[in-house]
């Protein structure tokens, strides 16, 4: 049986000195919290989503990803929770018949089926969203699709009961791979606040197109309270470079919460940037932490 997700998820104040000289303030939404086996925004994503399947009747669910993907993991927990079957179409056809790392072991463990795809033609495979198998319910790359951008918009409905007078001081921010937490946001905002999404890889100009292109699929319609900050990505996806490292130590030490390295931290990383260039002077900052560490080595 899937356990249910504790909602609202907390909302952490962050006695920061440097964003209070500035006249700012720095929440944490710890989305992180929210589920103990689906973590962070991948239930947020996954929940229309299964909502959808069993009500289809399907018998499993089918998703792509890389060979450390969260929502690989999060697909095989949640099918594995409600009896479903699940299938993981993984790009590198070389892992086939290596040793799984941690992450393809846990899918594995909680059920799912592997399929090892070479790594030239996994772009046509994933992007081949209208691949149909009897009675799987099919997810994305990443589980950003139009109901998962609705899904998402819970988020930004939960603030506006968490923090007093959200309104145009508020800017939301969440780290962005596929888009749809930062789309999803974005929609859920009432007038005032803004979203700002940071971009993880190296998508200027893309990744815009995929928010926006979210927004239609959810809502048939576009949003303009939102925006993608491209210089915090540390070289690419999935690099983390030392200066993030030790950014990221120092955050977890100075205020007790755990930062996962490629997404949240990234995120985190580019508000202080952004305070220290002025662009956040005077905002109240709350960051989505959309993800949990992977596990010591």
């Amino acid at each position: 049986m899937l356990p249910a997700a504790v909602l609202p998820t907390p909302l952490m104040p962050v006695d920061d000195p440097e964003f209070a000289a500035a006249g700012a303030e720095l929440w944490l939404k710890r989305d992180d919290l929210a589920h103990p086996t689906v973590p962070g925004n991948k239930w947020r994503k996954l929940a229309p989503n299964l909502e959808r399947a069993v009500a289809e009747g399907a018998r499993g669910l089918l998703t792509y990803g890389g060979a450390y993907s969260t929502h690989v993991r999060a697909v095989a927990a949640a099918a594995g929770g409600l009896g479903l079957a699940s299938v993981g179409v993984i790009r590198g056809a070389e892992l086939a018949g290596q040793p799984r790392n941690w992450s393809l072991a846990r899918a594995e463990r909680d059920g799912m089926v592997l399929e090892f795809v070479e790594r030239s033609a996994y772009r046509a495979v994933a992007d081949g969203r209208a691949e149909r198998r009897a009675g799987y319910y099919v997810l994305p790359e990443g589980g950003s699709n139009g109901l998962a951008v609705r899904g998402a918009a819970v988020i930004a409905g939960e603030l506006v009961g968490q923090l007093t007078d959200f309104g145009s001081r508020d800017v939301v921010c969440c780290a962005v791979g596929t888009g749809g937490t930062l789309a999803g946001i974005a929609a859920g905002l009432p007038s005032g606040p803004r979203a700002l999404g940071v971009a993880v890889l190296r998508g200027e100009g893309y990744l815009e197109d995929e928010v926006t292109a979210l927004h239609r699929a959810g809502y048939g319609r576009e949003f303009a309270n939102w925006r993608l900050a491209h210089g915090w990505h540390g070289g690419g996806y999935g690099r983390v470079p030392p200066e993030l490292e030790r950014f990221a130590g120092w955050f977890e030490a100075a205020y007790g919460v755990p930062v996962e390295r490629r997404y949240v931290a990234k995120a985190l990383w580019a508000v202080y940037g952004l305070l220290r260039a002025g662009e956040l002077r005077e905002r109240r900052v709350t960051v989505v932490v959309t993800g949990v560490p992977d596990p010591a080595p």
